[in-house]
């Protein structure tokens, strides 16, 4: 026995008899990978795979932009019989690894990732990025850029905002374009609130 059987027998000794039947599992790929790993596992594994992503602003130099993230950064799902895949699994190229604990390759509820599915039925998920007033934004662009606001109205008509900014030490109306504000606050209860209340 070679030494990467060794390993592997390890690995899947620790796992229970749940290691012969189809289930899902989470890999760790390595970071900003998530794509390709996933590409690369369905590809040639042929293996079903799930990587739920969300559509959302970020603040760049050329100011904000339209993006994919994945939900759970440097994390995927596949479903698969792990004792025959392990190997297809460590070695795709954008894996880091198989989540376990305690030397067991951890096996997620079926329930769990289905109820993900339900939500993230297309490619991505729009997170909740509408303004209202009292909201806290980040000027991305423009002469006030890099300055923290707080939404006094959005205008959608004219895809303006107006936010309070403070300048030289005094509260100031100022209008921006929509495009140029960005949330302040990004948690996943704020962008994706039914993940939240669940």
């Amino acid at each position: 026995m070679n030494l990467g059987e060794t390993n592997k027998s390890k690995q899947i000794a620790g796992t229970p008899d749940i290691a012969n039947v189809p289930g899902w599992y989470c890999v760790r790929t390595k970071p900003k990978h998530e794509h390709i790993a996933a590409a690369n596992i369905a590809r040639l594994a042929s293996l079903q795979v799930f990587c739920p992503r969300l559509r959302l602003e970020r603040v760049t130099r050329r100011g904000v932009v339209r993006v994919h993230e994945p939900l759970f950064p440097c994390y995927l799902f596949v479903r698969c019989i792990i004792n025959e895949r392990i190997d297809d699994l460590r070695y795709a190229y954008g894996v880091g690894s198989l989540v376990n604990f305690g030397g067991r390759i951890a096996q997620v509820p079926d329930h769990v990732v289905g109820e993900l599915q339900i939500y993230f039925q297309s490619d991505a998920v729009e997170a909740n990025d509408e303004l209202s007033p009292g909201t806290e934004v980040l000027v991305a662009s423009g002469a006030f850029e890099g300055m923290r606001a707080s939404v006094l109205r959005v205008l959608p008509a004219r895809q303006r905002v107006q936010v309070l900014l403070d300048i030289l030490g005094r509260p100031t109306a100022v209008e921006v374009g929509r495009a140029a504000v960005t949330l302040e606050h990004s948690s996943l209860a704020v962008r994706v609130p039914f993940l939240a209340a669940a």
